[in-house]
C-alpha cells in the first residue's frame, strides 16, 4: 500500500489541534498570535526607518526595554503606547472591527 499524502486547510488543523472557533483556547490562540503579528510590524518599521530601540524608545518616552517587549510581544502594551510607537515611526494605523453574529 502506498502512502498518499493529504492536503488539509490550516484552519483544519488548528481547529483539530487549538480547537473551535469561539472556545478559549481558540480566542487565547488568536489574540496571542495577534499581538506576535504587532510586534513584528513594529520592528520592521523601526528597521526600515533605520532607527535603534533605544532611539525609538527615546521618541516615544518609554526606555528601550519597552520597545523589545513590544517588538518581541512580551508585554501587552497600553493602547496609547502602541500608538505612539506607530506615529514615531510615521507609520498610518488602520484597524478592522469586526463584530460576531452572535
Amino acid at each position: 500500500m502506498e502512502n498518499q499524502l493529504q492536503t488539509v486547510s490550516l484552519d483544519t488543523l488548528v481547529d483539530k489541534h487549538i480547537g473551535k472557533r469561539g472556545t478559549k483556547k481558540r480566542e487565547d490562540f488568536e489574540s496571542e498570535l495577534k499581538i506576535e503579528f504587532l510586534g513584528q510590524a513594529i520592528k520592521e518599521a523601526r528597521q526600515q526607518r533605520n532607527l535603534t530601540q533605544e532611539e525609538l524608545g527615546a521618541l516615544v518616552g518609554v526606555q528601550k526595554a519597552q520597545i523589545s517587549k513590544l517588538e518581541n510581544s512580551v508585554t501587552n502594551a497600553r493602547f496609547d503606547t502602541i500608538l505612539k510607537v506607530f506615529s514615531a515611526l510615521g507609520a498610518r494605523v488602520n484597524f478592522n472591527v469586526q463584530l460576531s453574529n452572535e
